[in-house]
């Protein structure tokens, strides 16, 4: 069995205490590995060691930093297939979703960060020929990352490159529940000769090693994503302490379909954003919103299709769908499509448990749901699942699908289907989301800021946005 270690000060070192946790396969429900249950001595050693790092890194010419981080990119690219199985294998999603998605965007994060460093600028303002003000930005120091098990490696590199990539130190932690793939990278790091001290990885829960993150006092800044009554605790804790934060958090994301769109492109993409990944991607449309006029023929197209979804064995590559990332998150899923039949919702397919044969028996498994029926205010319509269940509901009027589209305490994004433009521009304008995709779904141009409104999060990732919050903007001014 193997045994996952921390990465503190460029080595590979057992926790403290010598506390461990299980790690489950999800596709058969058995241990497979065990990680450190690491608390706050291991944090501190690990904040030690990034402030004894840090002077020296922040003061690399950036083509240095930048080269390194490309190394170690290079390296995961060799052993995406390695990496792909490994991440299959900790997080239940199907082999070919590892191979052709996850991995390939962490090798797409390192680069873009570690490229986009050296293009970096400053800005400049004239006070009309009396004196000019420039703006220098400098690293904060060491950066707590921490991140969720849905997309493990995808999301974990979405937050530590830009932090190492501006002369950053960081301290980060996986989640439990998929630690795998940030372990391995740990060694990648190790191979390209990366200092020690400049990424140090902590295993462990969030109650304790991310809360040790949070509060330590020498850590200036916490990137999280995950859920969010987590990240309001982070706030909490962070903002007394003046910590810049960035918070990733919930989606309840709606679809809103009109009948005169592009009707064979919208039922496919409907499906993928509905399933894809079990339906455990913040970005996942879990509300579809029908012009009532189309709303029978949606109904019974897209009931059908998802009919046909395969549930099977991650590493079978015709599975559509593959097992729950944990125990205790199948069955909270399973409580929601409960919770919707006592709300009133009528299951017009799936919504059952799957057992599957042979060694998959005690792996977790659910069938693909979709649920009409329901009011829009309801439990099942407002609360995040997070899982392969939808719910569809029809509209009349732009008004109404923008009531209901809006009516959630998120607003992470939308989707909207329609070949009017006006509608478009118009409706998008209005949509309280952090991202609208119109005609399409996860089309990412990772120049973009990303992030939510509402309980859905605070700031922004990617591109300049995540440069900009991982350094301290100074302002000069000169007089002439």
């Amino acid at each position: 069995m193997k045994k996952i270690l921390n990465y503190i000060n460029g080595e590979l070192v057992p926790p403290v205490k010598g506390k461990r946790l299980d790690n489950y396969n999800p596709s058969t429900g058995e241990v497979y590995s065990t990680l450190p249950d690491s608390d706050e001595e291991d944090v501190h050693s690990a904040v030690e060691a990034a402030k004894a790092a840090f002077p020296n890194w922040s003061a690399l010419r950036k083509e240095e930093r930048s080269a390194l981080l490309m190394k170690i990119s290079g390296l995961l690219e060799k052993r995406l297939e390695e990496f792909a199985l490994a991440e299959t294998i900790d997080n239940g999603k199907p082999l070919w979703l590892s191979r052709s998605v996850d991995i390939p965007r962490a090798v797409s994060n390192i680069n873009f960060f570690a490229t986009g460093a050296l293009h970096y600028a400053s800005e400049a303002h004239d006070m009309d020929g009396k004196a000019i003000n420039y703006t220098l930005r400098s690293p904060i120091g060491i950066a707590g990352c921490i991140s969720p098990w849905n997309l493990p490696l995808y999301l974990f590199t979405w937050k530590v490159a830009p932090a190492l990539a501006m002369g950053n130190c960081v301290v980060a932690k996986p989640s439990e529940v998929t630690p795998m793939t940030a372990f391995m990278l740990s060694e990648l790091c190790m191979e390209a000769g990366l200092p020690k001290g400049v990424l140090n990885i902590v295993h462990g829960l969030g109650g304790k090693a991310g809360t040790a993150i949070v509060t330590h006092p020498d850590i200036k800044a916490i990137s999280f994503t995950g859920g969010t009554k987590t990240g309001a605790a982070i706030a909490a804790t962070a903002a007394p302490m003046f910590k810049k934060i960035s918070l990733e958090l919930g989606g309840k994301n709606p679809v809103i379909i009109f009948g005169d769109c592009n009707w064979d492109e919208m039922m496919r993409t409907t499906i993928n954003s509905s399933f894809t990944n079990q339906g455990e991607i913040c970005l996942c449309g879990s509300r579809i919103l029908v012009e009532k006029h189309s709303y029978d023929r949606f109904k019974n197209e897209f009931s059908e299709k998802t009919k046909k979804l395969k549930v099977g064995p991650p590493a079978d590559e015709t599975s559509k769908l593959g097992a729950i990332v944990s125990k205790q998150h199948y069955e909270k899923i399973l409580s929601y499509i409960e919770l919707a039949k006592h709300e009133g919702g009528k299951i017009l397919c799936g919504g059952n448990a799957i057992k599957m044969g042979g060694k998959y028996g005690g792996g977790w498994y659910l069938e693909p749901t979709v649920i009409e029926g329901l009011p829009y205010n309801c439990r099942t319509n407002t609360e995040e699942i997070f899982g392969p269940v939808v719910t569809i509901m029809p509209f009349d009027t732009e008004e109404e699908a923008l009531k209901i589209a809006n009516g959630t305490e998120y607003g992470l994004t939308s989707m909207l289907w329609t070949e009017n433009l006006t509608r478009a521009h118009k409706m998008a304008a209005q949509l309280r989301s952090g991202i609208v995709w119109i005609n399409c779904w996860l089309l990412r141009d990772l120049r973009t800021p990303f992030g939510g409104v509402k309980n859905s999060g605070v700031g922004r990732e990617g591109g300049w946005e995540a440069m900009r919050f991982f350094t301290e903007p100074k302002n000069v001014c000169i007089k002439l």
